[in-house]
């Protein structure tokens, strides 16, 4: 159950702009407006989703709280502190605050090192655990709470499956004993069949360790089960925010309607009588959110 005081994370008026072309002067002459104008908070305790089709702009809103980005404009607050404001000295000890699952376990281990050293190595940079023996023990502990074995910490990447990858990569973030968790399309790149049990065992670490999630994701049918808002972004911007159920149940946004209408149900004959919307029967200019019922917002001039 998400804390109803301040929130932990506050995301305001967040653009990331990426020039794509410049004049012989340097000058830019196209810009792509990746993120344009996003709000929103997350609670501590709480999961808060945010989909949308690819190019929405979603994984850059994670990467700019990271800082991985730099902002073109607005804020991000993490416990009320402006992370926009600190340089890399500043940011470090929030650095360990706020870790990243990454979509690829293909590509987010280095494969040329074994797993005792991938999940020390964050906590040989923030100072943790300095004893071999003593971290040798916590990483063998982190493994079992992610489903892995304690023999398996002498092992390389290329000796696991992708699901098995994800886990390490899992265990890797939890290693710092972070607060703020940001899952970018954890499960998009895993089997179908281990999905739901990357996402009950990230459920089962949230209650075990009190963290707070930003959960980044495609499949909508997993975004309502994990989380307990969502925010639907199209081309920048954030378009409708809601709690999980009332979302999907009251969707109000023609966008948040087709995205909604994309997935599939079991019934074929159900699927063939349901209605079909499309991202472009929006027409309408960009719009401010704006409460239309208790915590239901939506952008609709």
């Amino acid at each position: 159950m998400a804390d109803e005081a301040r929130p932990l994370v506050e995301v305001r008026g967040l653009k990331k702009h990426f020039v794509k072309g410049r004049d012989i002067w340097g000058r830019p002459t196209s810009v792509l407006r990746a993120v344009d104008g996003v709000s929103f908070h997350i609670r501590k305790g709480e999961t808060f989703g945010l989909v949308g089709e690819s190019g929405s702009g979603k994984s850059t809103v994670g990467r700019c709280i990271l800082r991985l980005y730099d902002y073109t404009d607005g804020e991000v607050r993490f416990d009320g502190q402006d992370l926009s404001r600190l340089g890399d000295k500043q940011l470090k000890p929030f650095r360990r605050r706020i870790q990243s699952i990454f979509q690829d376990p293909y590509s987010s281990l280095n494969p040329g090192m074994n797993v005792l050293e991938l999940i020390g190595e964050p906590m040989n940079i923030h100072g943790l655990y300095p004893g071999k023996e003593e971290r040798a023990e916590v990483i063998a502990g982190l493994l079992e709470k992610v489903g892995l074995k304690r023999d398996h910490l002498y092992r390389y990447p290329h000796e696991f499956s992708g699901g098995q990858r994800q886990r390490i990569s899992i265990a890797r973030a939890l290693s710092v004993r972070p607060e703020f968790v940001i899952c970018d399309e954890p499960i998009s790149a895993l089997d179908v069949s281990v999905q739901a049990q990357v996402v009950n065992m990230l459920e089962d670490l949230q209650d075990e360790f009190g963290l707070t999630y930003l959960f980044i994701a495609h499949d909508l049918a997993m975004v309502r089960h994990i989380s307990d808002r969502i925010g639907v972004m199209y081309r920048g911007r954030l378009v409708e925010v809601a709690d999980s159920d009332e979302l999907y149940d009251n969707p109000l946004h023609p966008y948040t309607q087709a995205l909604l209408s994309a997935i599939p149900v079991p019934d074929p004959r159900a699927e063939i009588r349901r209605i079909r919307y499309e991202p472009h029967d929006w027409t309408g200019e960009p719009a401010e959110l704006r409460e239309v019922s208790p915590g239901h917002f939506v952008a609709l001039s």
